[in-house]
C-alpha cells in the first residue's frame, strides 16, 4: 500500500513560526514533525510514499531527502496553492494510480504508529477508513457520526459543526480505496475555497460505499498550535534514553533522563530530565528542564526554563523563569529592570523581547 503524506499547508495557528519555515519541520524533542510521520509510515510496512508539497518544497526536501533515511523512497508531489486536502489528492493522481493508499496528514503526531490501523485495512478493505479520537470540543474538528449498531459503519461526517452529532473527531489519517478519486473529482469547493476532504467521503457514503471507521484513545496532538506542540514535546521527552555526549563542568548537575549533544557545553547549571540539548548549544549559569528542548546552536545564560521548546539559534539570558513556552529561531530574550515572577512566551522568529529579573 501506498501513503500520500500531506505537508503543503501554510501553518496559519503557527504564525509567525510559519513565516519562514514549514510547520512540518517544527521541532519535537529536536526533532522535525515531519519525521515522527516517515517513521510511522516506514514501521507500517509503506515503502513508497508521496509528499504533498507548497511554497516550503525545497526546505522539506533539504530535510527529508529521497526518504532513504526513514527506509522509504519519497516522490514530492507540488500543490501549487493550499486548496484542500481532497484537491491534495487530486494533485496525487498520476502517483497513486488505482492502488490502496494510506493518507496522513503531515503534522500530526501519533505515538502508537499507524502499522495497527494499516494491517486492518489491508485486512478488511473497504472504500474508505478512518481513524477517530474522543476529543472535548468537536465543534474544532472534522466530526464523524458512527452507526454504533453494526460497529463501525460511519452515517455522516461533519466539518467544524456548530452542534456536533457524536465527539469521535477526525484524527487526520485515512485508508483509501481508487474509489476515492471519483469523490474528489466530483465535490465543488466549501465555502472557504476549498476541496474538503470531508465532503470527498460524504460523497461516498450518499453512494452506498463502505466507510468504516475505528478509534483511538491513544495521545494525539494536531501540532498546529503551540499548546499541541509543547504536549508532543512533552511526550517524546517522556520516552528519552539520557546520554551525555558533550562537555559538563564539575560545577554542574544533571538529574534525571537528560540527553546532551556532542558539541553542546555546559558550565555551572542544573539541567532536569526529562531534557535534551543539541549540538553547539551552550548553557551558563542556568536552570533547564523538565520537559524543555534546547535546540542547535542556542546560548542560555543567567536563566530558568521549564516545559519550553527552543528553536535553533534562540538566545536567553538573565530570565528569571520561563515556562510553557516556544522561542522561535534566533529569537533573543533577555532581561529588563522592572521585576516579575514568571512569563510564558510565543516567540517568532529572530524577535528580541526583553524581561524583567
Amino acid at each position: 500500500m501506498k501513503a500520500l503524506l500531506l505537508a503543503g499547508g501554510t501553518g496559519s495557528r503557527l504564525r509567525p513560526f510559519t513565516h519562514t519555515g514549514a510547520k512540518q519541520l517544527l521541532p519535537i524533542a529536536n526533532r522535525p514533525v515531519l519525521f515522527y510521520a516517515l517513521d510511522s509510515l516506514a514501521a507500517a510496512g509503506v515503502t513508497d510514499a508521496g509528499v504533498v508539497v507548497g511554497a516550503h518544497e525545497a526546505e522539506i526536501r533539504r530535510a527529508a531527502g529521497d526518504g532513504s533515511a526513514f527506509g522509504l523512497r519519497l516522490t514530492y508531489l507540488r500543490q501549487e496553492r493550499p486548496l484542500g486536502l481532497a484537491h491534495a489528492v487530486l494533485v496525487a493522481r498520476a502517483f497513486l494510480g488505482d492502488d490502496d493508499f494510506l493518507l496522513y496528514l503531515g503534522d500530526n503526531y501519533l505515538p502508537e504508529g499507524v502499522h495497527g490501523f494499516l494491517d486492518r485495512a489491508r485486512a478488511e478493505p473497504a472504500a474508505a477508513r478512518l481513524l477517530l479520537t474522543r476529543v472535548a470540543d468537536p465543534t474544532a474538528f472534522g466530526v464523524a457520526e458512527v452507526d454504533t449498531v453494526h460497529g463501525d459503519r460511519v452515517l455522516r461526517l461533519e466539518e467544524k459543526p456548530e452542534r456536533p452529532r457524536s465527539d469521535l473527531a477526525l484524527v487526520g489519517v485515512y485508508a483509501f480505496s481508487a474509489a476515492v478519486h471519483d469523490a474528489v473529482r466530483a465535490i465543488t469547493p466549501s465555502a472557504r475555497g476549498e476541496l474538503e476532504l470531508t465532503h470527498a467521503v460524504q460523497w461516498m457514503i450518499d453512494r452506498g460505499l463502505s466507510v468504516r471507521a475505528e478509534a483511538t484513545s491513544a495521545p494525539w496532538r494536531d501540532t498546529g498550535n503551540v499548546d499541541d506542540m509543547l504536549e508532543a514535546n512533552r511526550h517524546v521527552l517522556d520516552t528519552l534514553v539520557g546520554a551525555i555526549d558533550g562537555k559538563v563542568d564539575e560545577r554542574s548537575t544533571v538529574r534525571g533522563r537528560v540527553r546532551i549533544a556532542e558539541g553542546a557545553v555546559v558550565r555551572g547549571s542544573r539541567i532536569t530530565g526529562p531534557a535534551i540539548i543539541g549540538p553547539g548549544a551552550v548553557v551558563t549559569g542556568s536552570h533547564i528542564g523538565p520537559y524543555t528542548a534546547v535546540a542547535e546552536d542556542c546560548r542560555i545564560e543567567d536563566s530558568v526554563i521549564a516545559h519550553s521548546v527552543l528553536l535553533p539559534g534562540a538566545r536567553v539570558a538573565g530570565a528569571p523563569r520561563i515556562e510553557d513556552s516556544l522561542i522561535g529561531r534566533g529569537a533573543v530574550v533577555a532581561s529588563a529592570p522592572t521585576p516579575t515572577r514568571a512569563h510564558r512566551l510565543v516567540i517568532g522568529d529572530h524577535s528580541k523581547v526583553q524581561l524583567t529579573p
